[in-house]
């Protein structure tokens, strides 16, 4: 079992346990640092989804700054059951977590059927699966008004569920992105 570091917000430097699993890769802080530096430290009022919420790291980050929501979607048992331990020893109020498939989420959630838009949403998929090209048709209709999406792939992704690419970088073998919708 190793440990992440939260590196900003009101958390700032609380530690997450991560299990052993399967395909399971943490967000490194560098990875996160910049990713927050590009959206703003403070995201107060946002409502964010983590769909593949892993070892919690990005949605932890998301709700240590100020995140008025943050939705962790998480399939694996032995995963989750952490992110349950890690949500209750952190004691933050503002995070939602769930377990559960993350296209039936989409599909579920979707605005209009009850689901409400998201103003950020990460997406950080297990490697080789093509889950982009599963979730890129489902995502738009969940999008608020100037949303942003951050992907993390093993790969470059240049576009992405007709959304603007403003942001890109690559540190070792992870390529992470960040898309938003554009203003009308």
């Amino acid at each position: 079992m190793s440990r992440v570091r939260i590196v900003g917000g009101s958390l700032r430097s609380r530690l997450i346990e991560v299990p052993d699993a399967m395909g399971l890769r943490p967000t490194p802080d560098r990875v996160r640092e910049t990713l927050f530096n590009w959206l703003g430290q403070d995201l107060e009022g946002w409502r964010c989804l983590d769909l593949f919420a892993g070892s919690g790291a990005l949605g932890f980050e998301a709700a240590s700054r100020g995140a008025a929501e943050v939705v962790m979607l998480e399939f694996a048992p032995k995963v989750h059951a952490h992110l349950a331990k890690a949500l209750q020893g952190l004691g933050v109020k503002n995070v939602r977590l769930q377990r559960g498939d993350a296209l039936k989420f989409l599909q579920d959630q979707a605005i209009g059927t009850g689901g409400a838009a998201f103003d950020l949403v990460m997406l950080d998929p297990p490697y080789r699966m093509d889950w982009l090209k599963r979730i890129e048709p489902l995502l738009p209709r969940l999008l608020a008004p100037g949303a942003r999406v951050y992907v993390e792939a093993e790969f470059a992704v240049e576009s992405f569920a007709g959304l603007q690419r403003i942001k890109a970088g690559k540190a070792g073998q992870v390529h992470y992105q960040l898309f938003a919708v554009e203003q009308a």
